[in-house]
């Protein structure tokens, strides 16, 4: 399956999805992970398509359900910067619960859909 991710092509659309740290900003910091210089990580979340979203509350790995056999990560981009925002905020109340894996509030036709590659085994 050939699978293309939607670009940001202009810079308002980059200078929107920087916006995206403020509006959470009490709930979650956002880093961005060169996969390069992280091999341990790229192959224990096994990253094969980029971009890749891992969440973390407290050092512990959030897993969220998304319809999807894979659990560990958001793949591909966000449809809209309010999807993104429902998914923090839903990890975040989990996280607050004690929950280590939460149900996605995205809608499923805004979530990417790729083959699970596994290498190596």
């Amino acid at each position: 399956m050939s699978f293309l991710l939607p670009k940001l092509t202009s810079k308002k659309e980059v200078d929107q999805l920087s916006k995206t740290s403020s509006d959470l900003s009490k709930m979650a910091a956002i880093y961005l992970v060169d996969v390069d210089q992280t091999p341990v990580y790229t192959h224990y979340f096994d990253i094969s398509y980029i971009p890749s979203t891992v969440f973390f509350f407290n050092g512990q790995h959030m897993k969220v359900d998304y319809g999807s056999p894979d659990h560990t990560k958001f793949v591909g981009s966000f449809k809209t910067k309010q999807d993104f925002i429902d998914l923090i905020e839903v990890i975040y109340r989990g996280a607050m619960r004690g929950k280590l894996i939460v149900q996605s509030p995205i809608d499923p036709k805004n979530i990417p859909k790729y083959d699970l590659l596994y290498q190596d085994i």
